[in-house]
């Protein structure tokens, strides 16, 4: 298979991967334990024989999370002689949480900076201390997949555009101009890096990648509009890619962009509204039977793409559906984003997985239409209650419980410790359509992998 890290091309599949090179970091200062004993006025022994300790290293305020994996990671590249630029995957396994969105891995990407690879997959894996295990397996099992040869198209770097500091806080921090930019620049790089990959692998006689080849585009949607601009941008991208001899027929009138680059047009109005125009017909085809569930519920954050892919498949038949190829930008923040493609099973028998798929999304716009209306004032209050009580212990939840769609699990208490606790509503004897509404819409991986099968280019 190919690869599009060295461009060697590899037979067969990856065997025996391991681990084959390690990097230990510790901080540079420590406390003796009897030491400690006698400063903490214990018993003789408590640390140095009931724990079997002699030394314990510790950090001062100048090592964080970040820094720390900064430092390993730097370390582990020098030693080893790899170059950033052959890097695919890279995950980070922790249990310490500084920022509530922003991940570790997006600091480490300033390292790639200079290598001017950002097309690294792989994200922080978090469980107390069982994470660093978890993205050893996340790693291994992507090298021994088919998702080694580098076909799904990430972008990756190291930016502050919305991010979530305080932890006693639900809210974030949020540079509104610079995160639109973020989002922009991540969809330029990576539908061109989808585009080349996709150029390499196609067959002599399958048409170069362009939003033609596409049955449906779908978007990460933090709101509606952005998503039109995003297809209009992906427009434009095919308009500068285009050959000379093309431009006059496929876009009339706008051979006056012709000469302009990408990085300069993030807020270009001329540009966004004659992009916006030219590429409506394709937007109401491919894209905004997606935005169902974001026009009515708003940006859902991480699942708010797979609600897209949910408002799709409700708005098609089996047989329509069928087939298809349909491409998907996911992205977060911070920031990490990823552009791949999904292929729908041909197979439209009754009772297989693509039948049963539509089926259960068949009523989404009913079950949306279900939902109880709250006026302004009650949401400001509602609102207020969860700022005023968040990570409040302990507490006992106030909400009317009688309001939410049977099955819905929900929250009964929170004790002194921190610890939560939680019941089920029972479901209704003759239907589960409304607690379908939240595990489809708040688990991503059960909606695509049900019927639609491996992401493929």
């Amino acid at each position: 298979m190919p690869s599009f890290k060295s461009g060697m091309q590899a037979q067969g599949w990856p065997q025996d991967v391991g681990i084959i090179a390690l990097e230990i970091y510790f901080p540079s200062q420590y406390v003796e334990q009897h030491e400690l004993e006698e400063f903490d006025a214990v018993s003789q022994g408590k640390y140095t024989i009931g724990l079997g300790q002699t030394r314990m290293g510790f950090c001062s305020d100048r090592e964080d999370i970040n820094s720390l994996c900064l430092t390993v990671l730097s370390r582990l590249m020098e030693r080893t002689g790899i170059g950033y630029e052959n890097i695919g995957r890279l995950e980070v396994g922790t249990e310490t949480i500084i920022d509530k969105s922003k991940s570790v891995k997006t600091v480490l990407m300033q390292l790639f900076e200079d290598s001017g690879n950002t097309d690294v997959e792989g994200i922080d894996t978090t469980n107390a201390c069982y994470g660093g295990t978890a993205a050893l397996i996340n790693a291994v099992n992507w090298v021994e997949s088919s998702s080694w040869d580098g076909l799904r198209s990430s972008h990756m770097c190291h930016a502050y555009d919305f991010y979530k500091p305080d932890l006693s806080s639900e809210y974030p921090t949020v540079d509104g101009k610079l995160s639109i930019q973020c989002y922009l620049s991540a969809l330029d790089s990576c539908y061109a890096t989808y585009c080349r990959k996709s150029d390499v692998t196609k067959s002599a006689s399958a048409s170069s990648m362009s939003l033609e080849v596409l049955d449906a585009m779908l978007f990460h949607s933090p709101y509606c509009k952005l998503v039109q601009k995003s297809l209009a941008r992906l427009a434009l991208n095919d308009f500068l890619r285009a050959s000379p001899d093309s431009v006059s027929t496929k876009y009339p009138g706008l051979e006056a962009f012709r000469e302009k680059r990408l990085e300069d047009t993030y807020f270009d109005r001329d540009v966004e509204k004659a992009f916006m125009a030219n590429s409506m017909p394709t937007f109401e085809a491919k894209t905004k039977p997606s935005l169902l569930v974001a026009t009515q519920v708003g940006n859902m954050y991480t699942p708010s793409l797979y609600g897209s892919l949910a408002g799709l498949i409700s708005s098609h038949t089996v047989s329509s559906l069928a087939g298809k190829k349909i491409g998907l930008f996911s992205y977060g923040s911070g920031l990490a984003a990823t552009m791949f493609s999904i292929k729908v099973s041909t197979d439209t028998s009754p009772g297989m997985p693509l039948a049963k798929l539509v089926t259960s999304m068949a009523n989404l716009r009913d079950r949306l239409e279900s939902r109880v209306k709250v006026n302004p004032q009650a949401f400001a209050q509602i609102m207020q209650l969860r700022e005023d009580t968040h990570h409040k212990a302990p507490y006992v939840p106030v909400g009317d419980v009688s309001i939410l769609f049977p099955g819905t699990w929900y929250l009964t208490g929170v004790d002194d410790k921190h610890r939560r606790q939680y019941e089920r509503l029972p479901l209704l004897p003759s239907s589960n359509a409304h607690p379908g509404t939240s595990q489809i819409l708040n688990k991503e991986a059960p909606v695509p992998s049900l019927a639609i099968g491996a992401a493929t280019i």
